[in-house]
């Protein structure tokens, strides 16, 4: 049948237009835009910890690679590798990445100066290169950032003076320029808050243009020159200290009236201030890269924390799923006891310390809520929910998507343990808190709150939290965690993805009393490791892979701690690479069933209080539950 002419006109239009959107980013000879600019980036910057190891220059998309985030129609939109010991300068190739809305590069050892081509990120609302070395002048074409609402550039080398330039940032919310070389005026900043301190060269002498009330640096030297000059050679003494008096108690008037005030006004609207940023119904604030939502926003995108939305229940408190007013989907959590995780400066420090931590295999930090009350955080919502859940759903898990799984934690965990600074113990790795994407991508969720919860702990953790069934013996007896508890955690972990169980459930399917590891290890020695698979899984799993994967579990799970590998070791042994050598150091008994002597009992004797069929399992009772 022919087609219509005018629907055919439609057709050819659509096909074009998709055909010039896709070939939009590529160069002539077909390579993305997007994909020379940061190759460029990693070639001049010095990577440590091979962080950037996936960036490939003959990708065609670099949507997938580790730091970099897209919006849906697989555009650069942001750019974060804090706290990853990276050196080198910043390429002016950074210029290109015309969609960028946020670069986060913070708590590096980057030198060199800006790139001016940073002007062209027209886009941008977020740029942190704090706590680097970078050094030169700031470049006025960071003025033409007018939708910048987020700028730190303090603790680094800059010199010379503000450029004027920063006064046409009508949407800045926060600017730090604090502790760098400037020097000179200091242009009119529209910043609701602004910090400059730690410059000592800045409005030195007093005559410089726009330095009226500006308290930068100790002034007394200044204000005494000042005020011997004004007063008159032959001025009697009495007259001298009747003036310094009356302007002393008149400073010490309004310091009085100015503190009362602020008590007042606080007392008034009975909310703790943050960050210096006044709280506006009508803006949004950020805090870095997050947003600081209004409670009253939060309850209209949870029905007022409605049952119906509650995604799920944990020692760290409750989940509900959300839908934001521009239609986003969001999991916010509410944690227990709000008013008693510390105060506002302690929040802040923790979650800002959590939302530094971006990796595809870790969940990310949208947001905040914080009230005298409330402490709330925003998270993506993820489609596929956790593994747990996903475990009893249907359709069935693949034995391949199982594997990637398993693969996915592990990166997550390795860099939380290795590539945060400071880094980051996870407490609770089990299947239950790692969620899924909408393409069954592993990302490792909960990571931070045991220390956000434990803010009066010293720096030795006392306060078990975790899930029976997954706590690592040194952990439940002394209190004391470190990443070899996490990596106890991941071996279960790795048991739940091929049983398909919890682990509290494991001993009652299988009627199996006490030991569940020497159950596991007998199995293994048995040569029946067809018994541990899902059942529904029938028989549409590979048996290399399996015992492989089991290996790895039971290395994980070994009573001492320093016998257990490092997550960095787990990877290459989930993927065949290392795993022999590391299991001929396991210990091979001959009979599972002997009970060794007390000074020399196995992990699974001293750990079977945990794994017996006693009323603790029968129970389920978690010690930070499911989240």
């Amino acid at each position: 049948m022919e087609m219509p002419k005018g629907d055919a006109v439609i057709c050819f239009v659509s096909l074009f237009w998709f055909w010039s959107f896709a070939n939009a980013l590529l160069s002539p000879k077909g390579v993305n835009y997007e994909v020379q600019a940061l190759m460029g980036i990693k070639s001049s910057l010095v990577d440590p910890h091979g962080i950037l190891d996936d960036w490939d220059g003959d990708a065609v998309d670099p949507c997938n690679w580790n730091m970099v985030y897209c919006s849906p129609e697989n555009l650069v939109i942001s750019l974060g590798t804090p706290s990853q010991s990276l050196s080198g300068t910043l390429s002016p190739s950074i210029g290109n990445l015309t969609n960028l809305q946020s670069v986060l590069l913070q708590n590096n050892n980057i030198t060199g100066p800006i790139p001016s081509e940073l002007g062209k990120l027209t886009m941008l609302h977020t740029l942190d290169l704090s706590n680097n070395f970078f050094n030169g002048i700031i470049p006025p074409s960071l003025g033409h950032l007018r939708s910048l609402q987020y700028l730190r550039l303090n603790n680094n080398s800059f010199d010379g003076e503000c450029p004027e330039s920063l006064a046409n940032m009508a949407e800045l919310a926060f600017l730090d320029l604090s502790y760098n070389n400037l020097s000179g005026s200091v242009p009119k900043i529209l910043a609701k808050s602004f910090n400059i301190v730690g410059n000592p060269l800045i409005c030195s002498t007093g005559k410089e243009a726009n330095c009226h009330g500006l308290t930068l640096m100790p002034m007394s030297r200044n204000l005494n020159n000042t005020e011997s000059n004004a007063l008159p050679s032959g001025r009697p003494k009495a007259q001298k200290l009747s003036i310094a008096l009356g302007l002393s108690l008149g400073c010490l008037s309004l310091i009085i009236l100015g503190f009362g005030l602020v008590l007042w006004w606080r007392n008034k609207h009975n909310r703790q201030t943050f960050f210096d940023v006044k709280d506006r119904h009508h803006e949004e604030v950020y805090l870095g890269n997050l947003k600081r939502f209004q409670l009253r926003e939060l309850q209209i995108a949870t029905n007022n924390f409605s049952n119906k939305n509650i995604l799920g229940k944990g020692g760290f408190g409750i989940v509900y799923k959300g839908v934001l007013s521009d239609g986003t989907l969001v999991a916010v959590k509410r944690l227990k006891d709000g008013n008693a995780i510390g105060g506002e400066i302690q929040f802040q420090t923790e979650v800002e310390m959590i939302s530094l931590a971006v990796h595809r295999n870790l969940l990310r930090l949208y947001g905040f809520c914080m009230t005298p009350t409330e402490r709330l955080l925003v998270y993506p919502y993820m489609s596929n929910g956790s593994v747990a859940s996903r475990l009893k759903g249907k359709p069935v898990l693949d034995w391949s998507t199982r594997k990637q799984i398993g693969l996915g934690a592990a990166r997550g965990l390795i860099y939380l343990h290795e590539q945060c600074d400071p880094k980051i113990i996870h407490r609770d790795v089990k299947a239950a808190n790692i969620l899924l994407d909408d393409y069954c991508e592993a990302v490792v969720g909960d990571f931070g709150l045991a220390k956000l919860l434990d803010h009066k702990d010293s720096h030795v953790t006392t306060a078990v939290r975790g899930t029976v069934g997954h706590i690592a013996p040194e952990y439940l007896s002394t209190g004391q965690s470190s990443e070899k508890t996490d990596v106890f955690g991941f071996g279960i972990l790795l048991l739940e993805l091929i049983t398909g169980l919890r682990a509290i459930e494991f001993g009652k399917v299988a009627n199996q009393k006490g030991a569940m590891l020497d159950w596991v290890r007998k199995i293994h020695k048995d040569k029946k490791l067809e018994l541990l698979v899902d059942k529904d899984l029938k028989s549409n799993y590979d048996l290399i892979e399996l015992e492989e994967i089991v290996k790895v579990a039971l290395l994980c799970t070994q009573y001492l701690p320093t016998h257990r590998p490092k997550m960095s070791e787990v990877v290459p042994m989930l993927e065949g690479d290392g795993l022999a050598e590391k299991w001929e150091t396991y210990p091979q008994s001959s009979d599972t069933t002997n009970k060794p002597k007390p000074n020399e009992l196995s992990s699974s004797d001293r750990y079977s209080d945990l794994t017996d069929d006693s009323s603790l399992l029968v129970q389920a009772m978690e010690l930070s539950g499911p989240r």
